[in-house]
Order: structure tokens, then sequence, then C-alpha cells
């Protein structure tokens, strides 16, 4: 197995279960030596806690960069998870040309939006500026909502498979290369995952948890990038994501007490049995 080097760049929450408390041990368990950039230090997620601290880390990072340039450090992957600014994007933008290392993979999740709105602290500036980090990326993760907002297109709750198949062409033409597109449910009782690159599509359907869990998106793309970077295929690698994900709802739902995210550390055996 090759030991590929990746940059993961959101925030971290300190208590919660997502984003860097997430993204780091998965990366981990899939053999990935991981590097980290907080984006920003908060001490709770904000689904569910209050009166949580906050401490952006904006003016921290070109130096960080800047430090790991001079000392000729680079990454065979840079995934990116929550910005918290249109500043932010920018400074990734320059990672991606000045760290970029051997066979080197950009992967974004535009963590931007869902359920049809922009969540709070995000404005149409800041969708502005993620288009063009997403459309310069190799791979990006949107759910429908994202996609939608990179797009321009109306969202709908109730949509067919045409809706989705024009929903990909129009990120394929805006200049996405391989968009998996997550939470694509026809029936009531699944959902799943769309791959789409070259124009070929493939789907993957799986059951529909209805209960909802905080830090799953961040479950999933962390596992996506981990599969991909052992040298799955993009399809492979969101199939394998998407069964550990619901393995981590399965993992928790019965529990009312881990209202706050999902307990992913249980189910990382099977994420690396899966990996092979």
């Amino acid at each position: 197995m090759n030991y590929r080097k990746v940059l993961t760049v959101q925030d971290i929450s300190c208590v919660g279960q997502c984003s860097l408390t997430v993204a780091l041990p998965i990366l981990s368990a899939a053999g990935h030596e991981t590097a980290i950039l907080p984006s920003a230090v908060l001490s709770t997620h904000t689904a569910g806690f209050k009166g949580y601290t906050f401490r952006d880390l904006t003016e921290d990072i070109p130096d960080i960069t800047a430090h790991w340039v001079k000392e000729g450090i680079t990454f065979n992957a840079i995934y990116t998870g929550y910005l918290g600014s249109a500043e932010q994007i920018e400074y990734v933008k320059k990672m991606f040309k000045e760290l970029a290392g051997e066979n080197f993979v950009s992967i974004v999740d535009p963590a931007m939006a869902d359920n049809g709105n922009l969540y709070p602290a995000f404005d149409s500036a800041f969708v502005e500026e993620m288009k063009k980090l997403a459309f310069s990326a190799d791979i990006i993760l949107p759910n429908i909502t994202e996609a939608c907002f990179l797009t321009g297109k109306e969202y709908k709750e109730k949509y067919d498979e045409a809706y989705i198949d024009e929903l990909l062409k129009e990120l394929s033409d805006l200049g996405a290369k391989t968009v998996i597109l997550t939470g694509v449910g026809y029936t009531e009782d699944t959902t799943g995952v769309v791959v789409y690159s070259d124009g070929k599509k493939e789907y993957y359907r799986h059951r529909r948890i209805s209960k909802g869990s905080h830090g799953t998106g961040d479950v999933y793309a962390s596992a996506f990038v981990g599969a991909l970077m052992r040298g799955k295929t993009s399809y492979d690698a969101a199939v394998i994501a998407a069964d550990y994900t619901v393995k981590c709802i399965e993992n928790t739902i019965d529990d009312d007490s881990h209202w706050y995210g999902v307990k992913f550390e249980p189910m990382l055996p099977y994420y690396i049995e899966r990996l092979g």
C-alpha cells in the first residue's frame, strides 16, 4: 500500500464529532499520513450547543502555508470541509498550487448549505467564491442544495432522475471534473450517492435513516477521501463511505443521550476491513 500524505483544511469543533475531530481519525485509520490546518477553533459545534466559543484562525493560514512552502512540504491530496469566509477560500486556492505533490488530487466538500438554504453565516458573495474553488478542484462532494447554489438551479424537495441528470450536467458544464452528489433518493425509504465523471453516471442506493445526525457529512467525506487515496475508484470509494456512514448512524440511533454526533469510532474496524 502506498503511504499517502493528505492535508485537510476545515474548522475544529473540540467536542461534537464533526469537522477535524472526524477527518483526522478516519483518514489516519485509512493508513494515510494526515496533516491538518484548522480554519477556526470552536469549543463545540453550533447545532444544539449554546454559548460555544469561537476563534477565527484565518490570519494564521498564510504564515502556516508559507512555512510549509519554505520547508518543501507537499501533499498528495488536499481535502477541504467547512471554510468560514471568502478569504479562506482564496488561501486554499493558493494551497492547491503551492503544496501540490506527486499525483496530486484536490477534493472540495462545499459545506455551505442544506435543505434548500445556505448556512446562516453565508451569503451570495460567499457562494460566488465557493464556485471558483469547487470548479477548480478535481473532485467535489456537494449535497443537492449545495449543487443548486453552485449552478443557480432551482432547489426541489421532490425530484426525479431527470432533474438530477440536469443538475449533474450543469455542474459538469461549469467545470466540475468529478461530482460525488450525496443525498439522492427517489423513494421514501432509500437515499444514495451519484458519481458523475466524463459524462458517465453511477448510482449507489442504500437505506435511508429518517433520524438525522450531525456530522455525518464530514464522516462521509472523510471516509470517501480515505478510500480514494487507497487506490479505490471514485465509485467504489463513494460506496464504502456510504456504507460506513450508515453503520455509524445505526450504531448511534438508539442512544438518545448521544444527540450531537455519531459514534463513528467503534465502526472504524468495519471501515478498515472494507478498504481491504
